[in-house]
């Protein structure tokens, strides 16, 4: 089988984490990188198979079948749009873009153009996480009553005594925390919970000075099954026990996928909380362990996307699942500055 030749656009901390993965696909060649500095593209090019190295993207264009795109999120939608115009996939970092107006035009472009267009969750393409996802599915823990996820990170320490750096910046981002990587989970949560009725969200910047939005945000959603959902994060964290969790609650146990271990329990005790024994509330059982050392996994998205291309099935996380993840943040936010429970309904486009 011959090889896709990928090129890789914009060689930041995302695409390092990205460019790890690469060994472990037998099918894909990475034949070109690219970033605005170029030293930035020769240290990601170091770890590879000598791909050539160039400081503009418009180069590659002839050289690769497909492209991965780690840029600033206000660029996504220039970048995409050029290599789609050229018949070339795109797999895009999320967000896809800043704006409805831009993710539409870059899903009908290339819908025209026949090419794939898969945005980069891969949380949906974890094993663990499929597998506990395939383990709910099966009803033998019941309804689900709420899933809860909490993200904990510091992403600008050094930034503290500065001026606001210029990433953080919201024509930049395209919005805060929530948005710029809430977005991770609005998704994960849809893939457990299906369609949202309504929800409200709450950031702030305190602790975060350099983001121009909120670098702390809690959101709430009730979804149409009855269960409920949550997601709270900050970028501002001194500390950390979890770095990220999901926490399922359903009629028969509480399961949970740890990160920072990679293990999946079920807490599945009649627990009544009782003083002197509230040690009880905290047996569990460990279901499965995760297999990889990294926790960002992202060979498998990539390889979905491989497969994709060479099939021509539909992406999981292709545009119009990336754009209803988005349409909800936007209706959110705007809810948020009004003080109104924000109306979830039918946001999603329809995938056929």
């Amino acid at each position: 089988m011959e090889k896709l030749r990928m090129g890789l656009i914009g060689c930041g901390g995302m695409m390092k984490s990205h460019v790890r993965a690469v060994p472990m696909l037998q099918d894909i060649d990475i034949v070109a990188v690219c970033d605005v500095v170029r030293e930035r593209a020769e240290e990601v090019a170091t770890v590879l198979n000598d791909p050539v190295v160039m400081t503009d993207y418009h180069e590659m264009v002839d050289l690769v079948d497909c492209v991965l795109v780690a840029l600033p999120h206000d660029l996504h939608y220039e970048c995409g749009m050029f290599f789609a115009k050229k018949g070339k996939h795109v797999l895009m970092e999320k967000p896809l873009c800043n704006s409805e107006e831009e993710c539409v035009s870059l899903i009908e472009t290339c819908d025209k153009m026949g090419v794939v267009l898969m945005c980069g969750y891969p949380l949906r393409f974890w094993p663990e996480l499929v597998r506990l996802k395939e383990e709910l599915d099966s009803g033998k823990y019941g309804r689900v009553m709420q899933v809860s996820v909490w993200t904990e990170q510091l992403t600008g320490a050094d930034w503290l005594e500065r001026e606001t750096p210029d990433w953080a910046s919201s024509a930049r981002l395209g919005g805060g925390q929530f948005f710029s990587h809430g977005c991770h989970y609005v998704d994960l949560l849809l893939w457990f919970l299906g369609e949202p009725v309504k929800g409200m969200h709450f950031g702030t910047r305190v602790g975060t000075p350099w983001v121009m939005r909120e670098g702390t945000s809690i959101a709430g959603f009730v979804f149409e099954n009855g269960a409920l959902g949550y997601h709270g994060a900050t970028w501002g964290a001194r500390g950390t026990r979890l770095g990220w969790d999901l926490q399922i609650h359903t009629e028969k146990g509480m399961l949970e996928y740890e990160n920072h271990s990679g293990e999946a329990r079920l807490y599945n005790g009649k627990i009544e909380h009782i003083p002197g024994e509230i040690e009880n509330a905290y047996d569990y059982r460990v279901l499965w362990r995760r297999d990889e050392k990294s926790n960002k996994q992202t060979q498998f998205e990539i390889a979905h996307f491989a497969e994709c291309i060479r099939t021509g099935k539909k992406p999981i996380t292709d545009g119009r699942a990336a754009l209803q993840s988005l349409r909800i943040i936007w209706k959110m936010y705007d809810a948020e500055k009004a003080g109104v429970i924000a109306d979830l309904r039918g946001l999603g486009l329809p995938r056929d």
